[in-house]
């Protein structure tokens, strides 16, 4: 059996799990959009994450990577053997294709755990130089239902400026949400295609992060001095966190 499934997210630079061919290319009638909250990733169920989903506009294309997983008995008897796979699989909103009972298995798995994207959908998947006839056909790709009542997950589309503040400020177990914004930005530009979007959110967000530091510069410098100037302690070395690895979806 041969699973394909499309990514347009983090997927693109982080796959997190082993594939047999990956192909780089697009699909139509959709956007990426960054109107999913992410609660256990790169937010909190207090502060959310904004990440991607896909948004239909007719007309649209939505560049990415298609990734191919081909079965087979030495990756049914590897994928029986290391539980890890499946870990990796949720985490990473794949599923492994090895058989029939086992493909079924995840897909079921995937849909009661992975409530954020809640729509499995089969595209066509077109590569470049080649828009007239899809590539391959079939091609799954996992969204997210654009209603904030039937879909918690949800946020829906916001002032460019509120959400820039919002990802520059949130942050979960897998690291900051910006981080997952500015990898997105670089992941495009490296595959040849840069998503105008998506560098018009990372720009906002540095403009943030420029008046966050601003601020706390300020505070800093108009601070009361209580230490003398002449001081007889030495300085202290801060060092810095260790950073987080980024493992989200």
């Amino acid at each position: 059996m041969v699973f394909w499934v499309f990514g347009y997210g983090s997927l693109v630079w982080n796959p997190g799990f082993e594939y047999d061919e990956k192909v780089i290319g697009f699909v139509k009638n959709y956007r990426r959009v960054f109107d999913l909250a992410c609660i256990d990733h790169r937010g909190t169920p207090e502060h959310p994450a904004r990440t991607c989903t896909l948004e239909e506009v007719e007309g649209s294309v939505c560049w990415g990577a298609a990734y191919c997983v081909r079965g087979g008995p030495e990756k049914e008897k590897a994928s029986m053997a290391v539980s890890v796979v499946l870990f990796s699989i949720w985490l990473r909103h794949v599923c492994l294709s090895c058989v029939v009972d086992l493909f079924l298995i995840y897909f079921q798995y995937l849909e009661r755990r992975e409530c954020e994207y809640d729509q499995k959908t089969l595209v066509d998947f077109f590569k470049e130089g080649e828009s007239e006839e899809p590539l391959l056909t079939g091609v799954i790709v996992f969204t997210s239902t654009p209603d904030k009542i039937s879909n918690k997950y949800y946020l829906g589309p916001a002032p460019l400026e509120e959400m820039a503040k919002q990802i520059a400020t949130a942050f979960g177990p897998c690291g900051n949400n910006r981080d997952y914004l500015f990898s997105l930005e670089k992941a495009m530009s490296d595959i040849g295609h840069e998503d105008e979007y998506v560098i018009e959110l990372a720009n906002e967000v540095r403009k943030v992060l420029g008046v966050v530091g601003l601020v706390l510069k300020e505070k800093k410098l108009s601070s009361p001095k209580h230490v003398p100037l002449q001081s007889s302690l030495s300085p202290i070395k801060l060092a810095c966190l260790p950073e987080a690895i980024p493992m989200d979806s």
